[in-house]
């Protein structure tokens, strides 16, 4: 993981000068969009992560928690992924199925496997109510470590995270599209909540207001049908909005299966990343790191490594028979994207 200078955490999870003393460099400062020479940027994404069942007892050694796979996020010059849970351990559980937390080991967990930041904006972040949105947001500011996607208000919830990597200014947004409690959980003027993607007037205004400020602008969403190859109606939908408003990225998680990826003219568009760390079979075991290489903005060039979630649940890459039936897989469901496979 190359050290970066990093922007204003999102959400008032830390000060500037704080995220800039664990990433190694100095606050990105208030200006336009830097005009630097061209570089090429790696970054990589992955999908969800908990730590609840088989996962928790990871974090008795946060250092080697995601296993030997943190070499292959750490050599990216930027690193996300979805944090699926609240970090809280209180709360009352809302009214749904499944509910997960973890104790505040989890971001220095994520930050020793080289992940630079998480999303938040999930059908999780809420489970333990807005006490356990509220001592998410705490113990990430404690720690230093950027997360978006949702926040104090409204304002909080759809600030981008802004960093700076080899003088390329990067905004990251979080939203999420899924309609359980979604009244209830989002946010307010002074209520704390998760950014939602129905809220379509704000999220185009929060993908235009950091078009405005950034080189590359990234949306990085919750959305899709569990257990579902193909992207329905509603994501491709959001997906045109976002590239239509200034998206270079538009990517995310939620199917817990793997969605695969294609070009919205020239915006990259990734459906669906399944599980990572995770802590049981749902749907699948199917996994993989999305690497992509971009230059002036634009997306020169997409690779994805499969992998799958182990017993332990840590994800592991996959060679031979096992990686071929995952791209076969990935293969069947381009066809049902809608996407092109080259940028125009």
């Amino acid at each position: 993981m190359v050290l970066v200078a990093a922007g204003a955490l999102v959400a008032g999870c830390a000060t500037e000068a704080a995220e800039a003393r664990w990433r190694g460099g100095s606050p990105v400062p208030s200006a336009a969009p830097t005009s630097a020479a061209p570089v090429d940027l790696t970054l990589a994404f992955a999908g969800d992560v908990h730590f609840t069942g088989r996962t928790l007892g990871l974090l008795d050694k946060p250092a080697t928690a995601f296993g030997k796979i943190s070499g292959t996020l750490a050599d990216a010059d930027l690193t996300i992924v979805n944090l699926e849970t609240a970090v809280t351990g209180r709360g009352t559980p809302e009214p749904k199925r499944f509910h997960f937390r973890a104790p505040e080991s989890a971001f220095a967990a994520l930050r020793a496997a080289g992940i630079d930041a998480a999303s938040v904006a999930n059908n999780h972040t809420l489970d333990y109510g807005q006490v356990g949105l509220l001592d998410t947001l705490s113990s990430a500011s404690d720690a230093d470590y950027p997360i978006f996607g949702a926040g104090r208000n409204v304002d909080e919830a759809y600030a981008p995270w802004v960093t700076e990597v080899k003088g390329v200014r990067i905004a990251v947004l979080g939203m999420s599209q899924v309609a359980e409690l979604s009244g209830s959980w989002k946010p307010t003027a002074s209520r704390p909540g998760v950014a939602m993607a129905f809220d379509a007037a704000r999220a185009s205004a929060a993908v235009k207001a950091a078009r405005a400020q950034a080189d590359l602008v990234i949306v990085f969403m919750h959305w899709g049908v569990e257990g579902s190859s193909c992207p329905s109606g509603q994501m491709k939908t959001f997906a045109k909005r976002m590239a239509r408003d200034g998206a270079d990225i538009v990517l995310g998680t939620h199917a817990h299966t793997l969605l695969t990826d294609g070009w919205l003219g020239s915006t990259y568009v990734h459906y669906g990343l399944g599980n990572f760390l995770w802590y049981g079979n749902s749907h699948s075991t199917d996994s993989g790191v999305l690497k992509l290489k971009v230059r002036d903005g634009a997306v020169v060039d997409n690779t994805f490594l499969p992998a799958t979630v182990s017993g332990t649940g840590q994800p592991v890459l996959v060679s031979g028979a096992a990686k071929k039936r995952i791209e076969d897989k990935l293969r069947v469901a381009s066809r049902c994207t809608g996407l092109a496979a080259a940028p125009s």
